[in-house]
């Protein structure tokens, strides 16, 4: 089992900045990859992005790319997301997932953090 615990959300005006953290603990050995999901309120899940440990390797949704970076620590899987220039629409409840290698799919979820954009 993987437990995932975010951090870092909060209240920030549009065009402002904020970075969100998510620690991964118990069998972190077994990660493939950590990724980052959002969803707003009345709308569907949506995949921010994601990083694979192996590679470091990154991707990202196209609506993300630019504004949005995914970085972390691969041996302490601590997962990071860099958030810029926010809008309002992107006001919504951001989770961290994990992969743990025998599936490749994002079977772990954390509780996630609120992070509101005021326009």
């Amino acid at each position: 089992q993987v437990q995932l615990v975010e951090s870092g959300g909060g209240l920030v005006q549009a065009g402002g900045s904020l970075r969100v953290s998510c620690v991964a603990s118990g069998r972190t050995l077994d990660l493939y990859a950590m990724g980052w999901f959002r969803q707003a309120p009345g709308k569907a899940r949506e995949e921010v992005g994601h990083i694979i440990w192996s590679t470091g390797g990154t991707w990202y949704s196209d609506s993300m790319k630019g504004r949005f970076t995914i970085s972390g620590d691969s041996v302490k899987k601590t997962l990071y997301l860099q958030m810029n220039n926010l809008e309002h629409e992107d006001t919504a409840v951001y989770r961290c997932a994990a992969a743990p290698l025998r599936s490749r799919a994002f079977e772990y979820w954390g509780q996630g953090t609120q992070v509101t954009v005021s326009s």
